[in-house]
């Protein structure tokens, strides 16, 4: 199969599934896209079409999915798609559309835009924002403390995008798209575009895009190198989607890293993970009651 596809039909993969899902989108019949279920579907197929391409296209050994990294990435996907997003939607995206009733503000002209300019524009929205709030993390100890779960794993893979603390999740999940009056389905598949892109960022597939695509787009090699071992060497390739915008704020770096993870690479449980925010305080409480004692 691996011969049969070919090197530069490896290489196409991601921009081909992103041509796929925003063709999906614009061509989806009005029931569908008020339909959640068809999104919660298109979300599920594109992580699950990016996990089978990782056993016949894998690119490296050390990252092969087992049983126990696959069952805790599930519990956080499904996590992110439920608690978080509706976490998202009530503390954030609801607040928004009342602030924007409340204050009259109206966006005619993004919903007139041409369909492909719309999605564009989400994606230039939420990725501007998630930019600075990544970078934010890695330059705060407070927000590293929620962070830093995320870069205790020690594999990457079509699922690892979900995995970290609840906080940073819905930290980094946060977008001013709600002020903006625009087309469902454009939304849609702006959020679609960034599900794909993020998801091979993340994923176990020797794909390497051509740079009409990684140029704009992150990639795998962009994204191992932000989760490389040293502390320092994670605060580059912020763009969780769009790498164009490291480029611009002088934040992009070259290279790969095969060897991923934090401190001792030790893997973190979930408890670990959900709990590390808290550490300095836990600590602090403990070195207390041994003094006390």
């Amino acid at each position: 199969m691996t011969k049969g596809i070919g090197k530069l039909g490896i290489d196409l993969l991601p921009p081909v599934m992103v041509a796929i899902v925003v063709a999906f989108w614009a061509f989806a019949p009005e029931a569908w896209i008020k339909n959640t279920w068809v999104v919660i579907g298109v979300s599920s197929a594109i992580t699950l079409t990016v996990l089978l391409l990782e056993i016949p296209f894998e690119r490296h050994a050390g990252w092969r999915m087992n049983r126990r990294e696959f069952f805790t990435d599930l519990f956080y996907v499904v996590l992110s798609a439920t608690v978080i997003s509706k976490a998202t939607n009530f503390l954030a995206e609801q607040p928004l559309e009342t602030l924007k009733k409340s204050w009259g503000i109206a966006t005619p002209w993004a919903e007139h835009m041409p369909w492909l300019l719309q999605v564009a524009l989400v994606v230039f929205l939420v990725e501007f924002g998630q930019y600075w709030m990544h970078r934010l993390m890695h330059n705060s100890t407070p927000f590293w403390l929620t962070h830093a779960p995320h870069h205790h794993i020690t594999q990457l893979n079509a699922m690892k995008g979900a995995v970290g603390n609840p906080v940073e999740l819905w930290l980094i999940s946060l977008s001013v798209v709600a002020l903006f009056d625009l087309q469902q389905s454009a939304a849609l598949a702006g959020y679609g575009v960034m599900g794909v892109v993020s998801t091979f960022a993340h994923a176990n597939v020797r794909s390497n895009p051509p740079l009409f695509y990684s140029f704009f787009f992150t990639t795998i090699r962009h994204h191992s190198l932000h989760h490389s071992v040293p502390y320092e060497d994670t605060r580059c390739n912020y763009g969780n989607s769009l790498i164009v915008l490291d480029r611009i704020f002088g934040t992009y770096k070259e290279g790969e890293a095969s060897v991923v993870g934090q401190d001792d690479r030790r893997r973190l449980s979930i408890k670990e993970q959900w709990l590390f925010p808290f550490t300095p305080l836990i600590e602090r409480y403990r070195a207390g009651r041994a003094k006390a004692a």
